[in-house]
């Protein structure tokens, strides 16, 4: 038998599909299937109770992970008590004694935190031996919420993170104030963060450590693997412009659906839904009540939304709050699709990078973005094209994931880890050579 030479991942995340509601667990899912693509093996640590306590409770579906890929399901009958242990005190409590055993007989080369609000806290950075990377997908280094949302219903120019959380029904994180965060970040080697933006706002914000800008990436192919389908099959002929994401205020969608009454130049489809910490699907709803033209989709599969994106006018992403990047930009751009995006954040970021779509700062420059490209389809070619190719040469996999193996590299040479510098080499010159 032919040894393992390749390298040995240990991710750390709170969600991952199924049990997951965003973003941010598609990408760690992607991570880990590319690294197994590059003869790398991974193991996954994350936590079904925080799904079960902020999600339905239903159980999903499971999904197929490729051989390589090996899951740790956190879940114990205290589910909610896990949680809010976890939250108040930032160290796993309940599985806490599963997860270190997990990282320290692991013998991993790399172990990568992800979103550890939940499955550990600023407590678990202490956990295992190796090389350790970080990466922000949200904001709660800086925040109690993630999301630099105030009182849930503005941007944070401000810092009250004692009153804040309280208007998301959740008690304050006096360990905030303890300098636990601070004592554990010792241990993390490097933090990643998708955008520029997102690490300028850690620094603006004081967060003391550098980051590395490593955005998300989207594989050339992906199985049709979503537990939730749509009882939508088939796209409109008529023509559309399509959201995806959350059902949520800060994600916009209220300052679109009203742009979209009976004389609109086209239809507005909404794919997602409110799953999650809260809900304003039923406001969204009531909105669009006098909207012929507003159609709810649902949460749709992969393969599905593929041929929504494919055949959508454009993509729309009025996010009002800080995202840190904006997978579902990406998925627009793949299939040739352009992009409405509010000037903030990282949106403009990516816009102005690409070509590849229009900014909007305000519902009336919305508006003219909307007829624009739905009355001169060439505009909407050249931009998608744009978009298109920005994906291949920007935010592909085969252009993103020797990124970060080489960053990993070059923190292991600089920390001493040659073991993992080697295996780097080695993997990266079979991979060449295929």
């Amino acid at each position: 038998m032919t040894a393992f030479r390749g390298l040995r991942f240990a991710m750390v995340t709170t969600f991952y599909p199924p049990y997951h509601f965003g973003g941010e667990a598609i990408f760690v899912r992607r991570l880990a299937h590319a690294l197994v693509r590059y003869g790398h093996q991974v193991d996954v640590i994350h936590d079904a109770d925080a799904f079960f306590v902020l999600g339905s409770g239903a159980e999903p579906e499971p999904l197929e992970e490729p051989a390589g890929v090996k899951l740790h399901r956190l879940r114990s009958r205290f589910g909610t008590l896990s949680c809010l242990l976890t939250h108040q005190t930032g160290f796993p409590i309940v599985h806490g004694h599963r997860i270190r055993s997990i990282l320290q007989d692991g013998d991993y080369d790399v172990i990568h935190f992800h979103n550890v609000s939940l499955v550990g806290g600023p407590g678990i950075l202490s956990y295992g031996q190796g090389l350790k990377l970080y990466t922000a997908h949200e904001h709660w280094l800086l925040c109690p919420t993630s999301m630099l949302w105030r009182h849930n219903r503005e941007n944070c120019t401000k810092k009250e993170c004692f009153k804040c959380p309280l208007h998301y029904k959740r008690p304050p994180q006096l360990w905030r104030w303890t300098g636990l965060l601070e004592k554990n970040l010792r241990h993390i080697d490097a933090f990643l963060t998708p955008s520029t933006f997102t690490a300028m706002k850690h620094a603006e914000l004081g967060f003391p450590r550098k980051f590395e800008v490593l955005p998300y990436f989207l594989p050339d192919s992906e199985p049709d693997d979503d537990s939730t389908t749509s009882p939508v099959q088939k796209t409109p002929i008529t023509p559309y412009f399509l959201f995806v994401g959350r059902l949520k205020m800060y994600k916009g969608l209220q300052d679109v659906i009203p742009l979209f009454g009976s004389s609109a130049p086209a239809d507005l489809l909404i794919a997602g839904t409110g799953a999650g910490t809260g809900n304003y699907e039923a406001e969204l709803r009531q909105l669009a009540n006098d909207k012929p033209r507003v159609r709810f989709l649902g949460r749709l599969t992969p393969s599905e939304l593929r041929r929504y994106y494919e055949g959508a006018i454009a993509l729309v992403m009025p996010s009002i709050y800080f995202e840190t990047f904006g997978i579902v930009v990406l998925e627009a751009f793949r299939e040739g699709t352009p992009v409405i995006a509010r000037n903030r954040g990282p949106l403009t970021e990516i816009i102005n990078s690409s070509g590849g779509g229009l900014l909007f700062n305000t519902v009336n420059e919305l508006r003219e973005a909307v007829d624009c490209l739905a009355r001169d389809p060439t505009l909407r070619t050249r931009l998608g094209e744009a978009g298109r190719q920005a994906h291949r040469t920007l935010w592909s996999e085969p252009i993103i994931l020797p990124r970060y193996l080489a960053l990993i590299k070059q923190v292991a040479t600089q920390r001493g880890f040659t073991r993992v510098a080697a295996k780097i080499d080695g993997k990266l010159e079979t991979k060449n050579a295929d």
